[in-house]
């Protein structure tokens, strides 16, 4: 009498797992490079999110396409917040609700808790119609002076008429950098036109982090504006310029992003790339293929894209290769975000001076 199907597939389960471990153990190469010790000092994480529905007067906006898409409620379950949550205590909640966990981290102290400026029309007007989320500087400011660990990370969409008043009044309330999103906020880094904001922001000393790469986070995309070549305009005009997720994935002009990047590093010291998302389930082999480059050698910041460390795409599981069973099982156990993502990637070879350089680039 043949085996019921349930019970040939549980065997052929069996089977496989212990082939898998045999087969990790075989393949296991180790970390990425030799892990170095920890710097002692409390550590800043340059890329950190918060969001808002608009509640209790904060000026936050989602579109209504975004609202609909699962990926809204997804976003802010990852903060630890419901929709309904937010309308009743105002989004205000989602900065407490950050602030809180990451006062519990033992090796991160600050964020850089980022602000997002809408698309503008052709008078230079916030377009509601084309912007799908929507976190002004005047509420981030806001959070950042109230609670002592978030730091402030302006927005600023350059086409606005008062955009040079809105990078002096973000620098005299204590903003760090100033966050662009290109391919979203339909910015251009390569127009000529923006000149003149480049060299506010060298005086100001605000470095310019900016999405590099594609884009998934959003239901739309203008894919062309995240090419990393598009950054040669603020370099050669001396702004510090930070490339989000090192320019991983993308590809333009029939050449990787993340390659174009490394090109641009051999010309422009003042060039740098931070290494948030890179442990994602979608970026497998990202943190491996910079660490090793020596055009990222020096040039890595430490960032983790809160809330995006808070959700299942981010686990020491995806790394059977680099991390051995104990390590992997150890980092899982790790109740806190950033503190599980720290020593993920230390355990990956994250260099000491990754961690502590945003302390020298940012405008403290």
């Amino acid at each position: 009498m043949g085996r019921h199907p349930g019970a040939r597939a549980a065997l052929v389960l069996g089977a496989m797992i212990p082939l898998c471990f045999v087969g990790c153990a075989a393949l296991f190469r180790g970390p990425i490079l030799p892990p170095e010790p920890l710097p002692a000092a409390p550590f800043v994480d340059l890329h950190c999110h918060v969001a808002g529905l608009g509640a209790d007067g904060s000026g936050c906006s989602v579109s209504e396409r975004l609202r609909k898409s699962w990926k809204a409620g997804f976003y802010f379950r990852s903060f630890g917040v419901s929709r309904q949550q937010l309308e009743q205590r105002g989004d205000a909640l989602c900065a407490e609700r950050l602030s809180a966990t990451l006062g519990q981290s033992r090796h991160v102290g600050r964020a850089v808790v980022l602000a997002l400026d809408g698309v503008v029309d052709e008078q230079g007007n916030l377009d509601p119609a084309r912007t799908e989320f929507y976190v002004p500087n005047e509420f981030v400011a806001a959070q950042a002076a109230r609670h002592t660990n978030l730091l402030f990370g302006a927005s600023i969409n350059p086409y606005r008429p008062d955009a040079l008043a809105r990078l002096d009044r973000a620098s005299a309330d204590h903003a760090v950098l100033v966050k662009w999103l290109p391919s979203i906020q339909l910015i251009d880094p390569a127009d000529e036109r923006l000149v003149p904001f480049y060299q506010r922001m060298v005086e100001l000393r605000l470095p310019l982090l900016v999405h590099t790469g594609d884009e998934h986070a959003f239901t739309w995309s203008k894919a062309e504006l995240a090419d990393p070549a598009r950054l040669r305009l603020p370099l050669s005009l001396g702004v510090t310029v930070i490339a989000a997720h090192a320019a991983w994935p993308g590809r333009h002009d029939g050449q990787r992003d993340v390659d174009c990047l490394a090109s641009l590093m051999r010309e422009f010291p003042n060039l740098y790339a931070d290494i948030s998302s890179l442990t994602q389930i979608n970026k497998l082999g990202a943190l491996r293929e910079v660490l090793r480059r020596p055009e990222f050698r020096g040039r890595l910041v430490y960032g983790t894209d809160f809330p995006l460390i808070n959700m299942p795409i981010c686990s020491p599981w995806f790394f059977p290769l680099d991390l051995s069973l104990r390590q992997r099982w150890q980092i899982s156990r790790i109740i806190n975000p950033w503190d599980r993502d720290v020593v993920l990637k230390h355990s990956l070879g994250v260099p000491a001076d990754v961690f502590t350089r945003a302390q020298e680039l940012l405008r403290m």
